[in-house]
């Protein structure tokens, strides 16, 4: 079968070698270069796509997998209208919410920057360098961001006045031991986290917090409802009717 895996995530690596060991004909599809790792010697396409370009393409596939991140609300809908107007057939893989313990849990990134305007102590934000706006209007020196080592995020942490040493240019995953130390050598009181799950780091991150005394501030995950890895593959294997 030939399938398009919108992936660039932990699962949608793990799902491209599994669909290719299984005799598919896989193209995984990116939205930036950093996607491509681990995905060597497969097909892979690299790129951010309007709905228009997406519903063309995805018409060339027999069907549509999309393991993009929990965060990426506006992607998914993308996906699930290109794929409805092609008539193509659609399976998400998502990731099974966290227990988010003791954490102050709110709506978004704005929400998040709102509250911390409220407290003191310096702050760590671990959400990604695409919302680091969010939090533009807070004191930048109060602010330490742990983003991706790439010449995108650097710009993104520069865009908002965020001095240089206060940027954590760090490739994960990340132990309990590493976050707790850096929470350490950083004197954090404020831990900004989304909950990415158990392939994000989200546990290491609530356990370092907790060794530290660190509060975090969780942004609520949206609704999103999916299959596992290992339910499409067995879906795959069996040869149900898509």
């Amino acid at each position: 079968m030939k399938i398009l895996l919108f992936g660039g995530t932990t699962e949608g690596r793990i799902l491209a070698w599994e669909l290719t060991a299984l005799g598919h004909t896989v193209t995984v599809s990116v939205a930036t270069p950093v996607g491509t790792e681990g995905l060597e010697g497969l097909s892979v396409r690299v790129g951010r796509l309007e709905a228009e370009a997406m519903t063309a393409l995805v018409r060339d596939y027999a069907l549509c997998v999309d393991a993009t991140h929990p965060y990426a609300q506006v992607v998914r809908e993308t996906i699930r209208t290109a794929c409805q107007r092609s008539g193509v057939p659609l399976r998400r893989v998502s990731r099974p919410p966290s227990d988010a313990g003791k954490a102050v849990v709110v709506s978004s990134g704005k929400a998040a920057a709102a509250y911390l305007k409220n407290t003191e102590g310096p702050v760590l934000l671990t959400t990604g360098a695409k919302e680091l706006t969010d939090f533009r209007d807070l004191d930048p020196a109060r602010l330490y961001a742990r983003v991706l080592p790439t010449h995108e995020s650097l710009e993104a942490c520069e865009a908002i006045g965020l001095p240089h040493r206060n940027i954590l240019a760090l490739w994960g995953p990340f132990s309990a031991e590493l976050n707790a130390a850096l929470l350490r050598q950083y004197n954090i009181r404020w831990l900004v986290t989304k909950d990415s799950g158990a392939a994000g780091g989200f546990s290491e991150k609530l356990r370092a917090a907790q060794e530290t005394g660190t509060k975090v501030l969780l942004i609520r995950r949206p609704a999103d409802f999916g299959l596992s890895v290992e339910a499409l593959l067995n879906e795959l294997r069996k040869g149900e009717d898509l």
